[in-house]
């Protein structure tokens, strides 16, 4: 049986993480008993190596007594309990910075001295961790967002990449004029699960070309539903 926890018994746990819309969170690796390192994604911002505004976003609404799954795989000892926090309690913002941070290191990104990921090494991310990370966005939305989510809006869409932004809300008019949302100052994203359209978060960065979120979606992961088979204990 999955040992499971409430979200606010989990909460006292995590102080409140500012997030960079860019600057990736240090990592470090600790021992806990005769276990694996396990990957630990530091909650604060290195705001100095990107001179980006942190996001700040009021915690979303969510039910306060859901279950936390403690049994979260990953290929790579990474640990997932703060993103599952994060997202427990509404968090979404840093919820959204912890992922982009874990696919830095999934991907070997970060061992290489890179702050971002290639669309090349997106075929490096285990299929587990990728699960993992999937099935915490898809539970604390309510099957509202994920990856997989976006998946089916991005088959929706045929291929059109600006179709695509335009349905999950990541486009936005000045006037008569359609743009993407900047992930510069202050966020234009929505970090509220009522608010916000499907598909919506996780983000990925579109500024270094399309290749990046379409590897993403094309993961192999994604080719069954394997991945919302949880994890026994």
């Amino acid at each position: 049986m999955m040992r499971l926890l409430t979200a606010a018994a989990l909460f006292a746990l995590f102080s409140d993480p500012s997030a960079d819309a860019f600057a990736p969170s240090n990592v470090r690796q600790q021992k806990f008993g005769v276990s694996s390192p396990i990957v630990q994604l530091s909650a604060e911002a290195t705001m100095a190596e990107s001179g980006v505004p942190p996001a700040h976003a009021e915690p979303s609404d969510v039910d306060s007594d859901a279950a936390i799954p403690t049994v979260l795989p990953s290929d790579v000892g990474m640990d997932y309990v703060p993103l599952a926090t994060m997202l427990a309690t509404g968090q979404l913002a840093e919820a959204d910075q912890f992922t982009r941070d874990a696919l830095i290191v999934l991907a070997g990104s970060k061992e290489k001295g890179r702050d971002f990921v290639y669309f090349t090494e997106v075929k490096n991310i285990p299929s587990t961790d990728l699960a993992t990370i999937e099935r915490l966005w898809n539970k604390f939305s309510g099957g509202k967002f994920g990856y997989s989510v976006q998946k089916r809006k991005w088959k929706q869409s045929k291929g059109d990449f600006d179709l695509f932004c335009r349905k999950i809300g990541w486009l936005t008019k000045d006037g008569e004029v359609e743009r993407k949302k900047r992930w510069f100052g202050a966020s234009e994203f929505i970090y509220d699960v009522k608010k916000a359209p499907e598909g919506h978060l996780p983000l990925t960065s579109a500024l270094r070309g399309t290749s990046l979120c379409r590897e993403l979606l094309s993961h192999p992961v994604w080719e069954n539903d394997d991945w919302k088979k949880e994890p026994e204990n």
